[in-house]
């Protein structure tokens, strides 16, 4: 056998790129026929994958029947219309057709020098999101593989700049012996933050809890006197209730202060980029860095986090990295300079093109419409008898009966069906069904249909119960 004469073959001849190709124009065009979540049948089937490796190579043909055949039927369908869990959204048809290319291309993103495509993509990226989210000239940005680890790459550089300012330079000392730095929070934040903290050598003791009001807004007048070694971390967009910190006050203190302010706003940093919901947003360029997700509001493929910092200085010097091999352009963008990786894929590309597709007019249109489906959706099911947590302000509703077990009992139910899927939370001491609407593709028959099926589950819940 000579293996890369096989792989030649199948380069020259395509057979299984047509062969892939016509798997998955299958699975777009079943896709609203799919469970949203698989069934336990299909579940078990996945089992065949537990083999032990061959020592044989395997008929590409057959590799990729199986992964159709069988790998199919356990994939959650995020790219319908009926799924709401966690905040997942789908996948416009430009960026899935982008990322086929791309994934041809297989850009190394790293630097300028193994893909200056990539780098000057990341350059307009970067222009047209501050343009969008109406941040400060000079933000530099960061394409990372998610929210966390963008949130991870803002507070590196937060630590980095605090630190300095106290005569600290963290690159040379490291942390032991450092000048305490005061981090100032409400319990509402992400767990991504936490995470990050913890990695970045933070204790859980190290946080400075302020109080936060029934929709998981931090009371402001409870912040205490802050100066230049405050972190203070806020969020746009609460995973649970969608509810926005309110960033101008917070802003206003922490600036005269010389603190830094930091914007977890995975999801809801998007709303900036409307005329209707723009109000949520209103301060957030007073703030130092910014987190959102280009795989969540934007609908961009997996994975498409992104970070902002106007301190573009502080944010290099804390993700340096050096070596004879590397070679920087200098005059142009090397994209490993702003973020913790060196060898990335190269996601910007996938971002440009759903952003140059859409438009600032679509980009509003897109986000826009996932806030008035979460307004339908919550306004047909409080017509018919449901609670709802929550203000609606973005894209989350929060759903419950009238006690934690029925509450749990019709998301079971709902879980189960297949036709529908979204997760269970607890708010305010009480179980919660929690809704997050983000995928382009929803429309008014998946609500009403979600609609229904609420009212279907509460009925067989009661006859079971």
């Amino acid at each position: 056998m000579n293996l890369q004469k096989q792989m030649l073959e199948e380069l020259e001849n395509k057979e299984i790129f047509h062969q892939a190709k016509n798997y998955a124009f299958e699975y777009i065009d079943g896709i609203e026929q799919k469970d949203v979540y698989p069934q336990e049948e299909n579940l078990k089937k996945l089992q065949v994958f537990h083999e032990e490796l061959g020592n044989e190579p395997t008929a590409a043909k057959d590799v990729l029947a199986l992964l159709n055949d069988i790998g199919s039927l356990g994939t959650i369908t995020s790219t319908g219309g009926r799924y709401f869990g966690f905040v997942t959204g789908g996948a416009t048809p430009i960026s899935l057709a982008t990322k086929w290319l791309t994934d041809l291309w297989d850009q190394c993103g790293g630097l300028y020098a193994i893909s200056p495509i990539n780098a000057e993509l990341e350059r307009v990226c970067e222009k047209w999101l501050i343009n969008l989210l109406g941040l400060p000239d000079g933000t530099v940005a960061g394409f990372v593989s998610g929210a966390s680890m963008a949130n991870f790459s803002a507070l590196t550089a937060a630590r980095y700049h605090i630190l300095k300012g106290l005569g600290w330079d963290v690159n040379k000392k490291g942390l032991n012996g450092s000048p305490k730095i005061r981090l100032i929070t409400h319990s509402q934040i992400h767990a991504s933050i936490r995470k990050s903290l913890v990695l970045l050598g933070f204790g859980s003791e190290d946080i400075e809890y302020i109080s936060h009001d029934e929709q998981g807004r931090m009371v402001v007048n409870e912040l205490p006197e802050l100066d230049n070694s405050c972190l203070i971390l806020l969020q746009a967009g609460n995973v649970n209730t969608g509810a926005f910190d309110d960033f101008e006050t917070v802003c206003e203190q922490a600036n005269k202060a010389g603190a830094w302010v930091h914007i977890d706003g995975a999801f809801g940093l998007w709303a900036a980029a409307t005329k209707k919901l723009s109000y949520l947003t209103k301060g957030i360029e007073k703030a130092d860095s910014w987190v959102l997700d280009g795989h969540k509001t934007l609908n961009v493929p997996y994975d498409s986090g992104i970070v902002l910092c106007k301190h573009a200085d502080s944010m290099i010097n804390a993700l340096q990295a050096t070596a004879a091999y590397i070679i920087y352009s200098g005059e142009n963008r090397d994209p490993m300079l702003y973020t913790p990786e060196m060898s990335k894929r190269s996601r910007a590309i996938e971002l440009w093109a759903t952003l140059k597709y859409l438009g600032k007019n679509g980009v509003d249109e897109l986000i826009t419409t996932l806030h008035e489906n979460a307004k339908q959706l919550a306004d047909g099911l409080k017509k018919a008898g449901f609670s709802i947590l929550n203000e609606v302000v973005f894209n989350q509703v929060l759903i419950a009966l009238d006690t934690d077990q029925k509450t749990n009992s019709v998301l079971q139910y709902l879980q189960k069906s297949g036709r529908v899927w979204m997760g269970g939370s607890t708010w305010n001491g009480k179980a919660a069904i929690r809704v997050s609407i983000s995928s382009w593709r929803t429309n008014e028959l998946d609500i009403n249909t979600t609609v229904a099926l609420f009212k279907e589950a509460r009925e067989a819940c009661v006859v079971y119960s």
